[in-house]
């Protein structure tokens, strides 16, 4: 049989499930996943290997309306992945309408494939999911439309078959036993942010960014610096918490997350720093990684 090998790129609104979806398809936590829209900036490459066959996944941020600079280059992500791509797996939840125009005026008559992941279908009567199969049919004709709930991973081998089925037969693009092209420093960072995401909820909202400044393998044991950037003076107090506590609590979430990922000890210090214009600076922007 020949070798079969390919990109495939998940696109769909900020919230729908995108990186749960992901991280099951892939088998690891590549992705963060909270309950906040946006979390996911850049395009995190998830690598599935067998003998026969490679699939590249990118989970690219949610589709919106740019507000910074930042969503600017978010959204240049999101075009990239959409012309790269040689499968689109385009998500959305049970119950919404209107696909993303990006989406709906894809010309599929170049062997490029479609395949719309309808959501979040555990929360939803039987004939309000056969209605959104109906809909999505009708919306984007030639698609392929599978529905999922990506949380209790149900119809996700499905989706991974019908994946299979349409890839292209073709030498596998990274070494096999590669799960994602980025590097440690990017999902400590990651993890970093998750953390803070999940602790501060509303408190410290996307105005923050986390750079590894140094990761130092020291024998058995990992040293890492990490800056946390705040846009006010305000949420970096919030940060610190009276008397370090919430920063202290977060390195030690942070920490755990961390260990396991490197599977090793780790030795991990923040810093608050406070810079007002990330978000819409190219240079800070260029810095992080966007």
């Amino acid at each position: 049989m020949a070798h079969k090998a390919g990109f495939v790129s998940i696109l769909g609104k900020p919230n729908v499930g995108k990186s749960t979806l992901m991280n099951a398809l892939v088998g690891e936590k590549l992705s963060v996943i909270t309950n906040k829209a946006q979390t996911t900036r850049h395009r995190i490459k998830g690598i599935v290997s067998t003998d026969d066959y490679q699939i590249v996944f990118s989970d690219t941020p949610g589709i919106l309306s740019p507000h910074y600079k930042l969503h600017e280059s978010m959204m240049v992500n999101v075009d990239e992945a959409v012309v790269d791509a040689d499968i689109m797996l385009y998500l959305v939840e049970i119950g919404e309408t209107e696909p993303d125009e990006r989406i709906a005026k894809q010309d599929l008559s170049g062997g490029q494939k479609l395949i719309v992941v309808i959501n979040k279908i555990d929360t939803a009567e039987q004939i309000i999911v056969e209605n959104a199969l109906r809909y999505w049919a009708e919306k984007i004709p030639g698609a392929e439309i599978i529905p999922i709930s990506a949380l209790h991973v149900f119809n996700i081998q499905k989706v991974l078959n019908t994946i299979l089925d349409f890839l292209p037969e073709h030498p596998a693009f990274y070494p096999k036993d590669e799960l994602t092209d980025k590097s440690y420093r990017f999902f400590i960072s990651e993890i970093i942010r998750e953390k803070i995401l999940l602790l501060y909820r509303k408190e410290v909202p996307y105005s923050v960014e986390v750079v590894v400044d140094q990761f130092k393998e020291e024998g058995k044991m990992t040293r890492i610096n990490a800056y946390i950037y705040v846009a006010r003076e305000s949420q970096k107090m919030i940060v610190l918490g009276k008397g370090g506590q919430a920063i202290k609590r977060l390195g030690t979430d942070a920490r755990k997350d961390i260990e396991k990922f490197l599977d090793k000890k780790v030795y991990l210090e923040l810093t608050v720093k406070v810079d007002k214009e990330w978000r819409d600076n190219e240079q800070a922007l260029k810095r992080f990684g966007y």
